[in-house]
């Protein structure tokens, strides 16, 4: 069994084509799209940030919307960079987001990816010192935040308060109890992957990691995630990790299908982006018999108990929902997904 969700990159653009023509069509299509995943029986609605793009960025608004429109699926990130976030203001968002959902918040982060600009997040007022890089920094953060979320009190309360202060030292709030074992860190190495297991984090995988030893793309995060695993295991945690993987998968059930993906799989990609050589997954598209197959070879996959989806947004709402319908209607039995 395998959660199945979808992962939007919240795109805009005020072109003819597009059904997202602004910010606002974004931010409320992927409201209605959550509750008809929901409706289909989909377990994740999940949403990338961007700065300084066209795109989703400011998550906790949305995914607060998210869950006050929903019931039972996950809501979720992939991935805030953290390169940009305030680790204690982002606790509270956080902990305020994940109580109205109750309990439901599934927060992806990372380092970040590149961005629209250059070194944005020294517009948002961040900085690595010296001897740290950018990518260090993120990190820091993160830990900060993880450190937070435990929940115990820090700050030495003022002796003359507004309103009277609990005993002991304080902590952010509101807390949301739990919240620490749901958050993800977005990996694109296989040393990244064992730093997030150590940190007690589940691993999200993308379309996309550093090519480190030349295989196909989905063997190389097959293997990033049995590391993960053993890393986890070497550390002694309590509770059985999480990990997810992102797939472009469109079944082939309409005209309208075929018009818009029916040019066949694609194949891996190899490339440089931030100055990493990487390789990027392959997007899969075919009539289902055939797409079924494909996937069986797929062991990445095989390895990930979470599939992220990826949306193209700008299609739609009912066009989204039909393609996460499709895969979990005639693509997810045949492998045992469901």
């Amino acid at each position: 069994m395998k959660k199945i969700g979808f992962l939007s990159f919240g795109h805009w653009s005020p072109t003819a084509r597009s059904e997202t023509r602004s910010a606002g069509d974004t931010l409320l299509q992927s409201i209605d799209l959550a509750v008809a995943a929901e409706e289909l029986g989909a377990d994740g609605a999940y949403f990338r940030v961007h700065h300084f793009a066209q795109q989703l960025a400011s998550p906790f608004p949305l995914l607060a919307a998210v869950a006050a429109r929903t019931k039972r699926i996950e809501i979720g990130t992939g991935v805030i960079d953290m390169r940009y976030e305030n680790p204690f203001y982002m606790v509270e968002d956080a902990g305020s987001a994940d109580l109205i959902s109750g309990g439901r918040l599934q927060l992806g982060i990372s380092r970040g990816s590149p961005e629209q600009v250059i070194d944005g997040w020294r517009h948002f007022g961040y900085a690595p010192p010296e001897g740290e890089s950018d990518a260090d920094m993120g990190r820091r953060h993160a830990e900060v935040f993880l450190d937070l979320l435990k929940g115990k009190g820090f700050a030495q309360p003022n002796p003359r308060p507004m309103f009277p202060n609990p005993p002991g030292l304080l902590r952010l709030e509101p807390h949301s109890e739990g919240l620490r074992d749901r958050i993800w860190w977005g990996s694109a190495s296989d040393a990244t992957a064992v730093w997030a297991a150590q940190q007690g984090m589940n691993l999200q995988s993308s379309t996309l990691k550093a090519d480190e030893t030349g295989e196909p793309f989905h063997i190389q995060q097959a293997n990033q995630i049995r590391r993960y695993r053993q890393a986890w295991k070497a550390a002694n945690h309590t509770r059985e990790p999480r990990v997810s993987v992102s797939r472009s998968i469109f079944a082939l059930m309409s005209d309208l299908d075929r018009a818009y993906f029916g040019r066949g799989n694609s194949s891996d990609q190899v490339g440089i982006i931030d100055n990493m050589r990487a390789v990027f997954g392959r997007s899969y598209a075919a009539e289902p018999e055939r797409l079924i197959e494909a996937l069986k070879a797929d062991e990445a996959i095989a390895e990930a108990d979470t599939l992220l989806l990826t949306v193209p947004n700008q299609l739609g709402v009912a066009y989204n929902a039909h393609v996460i319908e499709a895969v979990l209607k005639h693509i997810a039995p045949a492998l045992g997904w469901r």
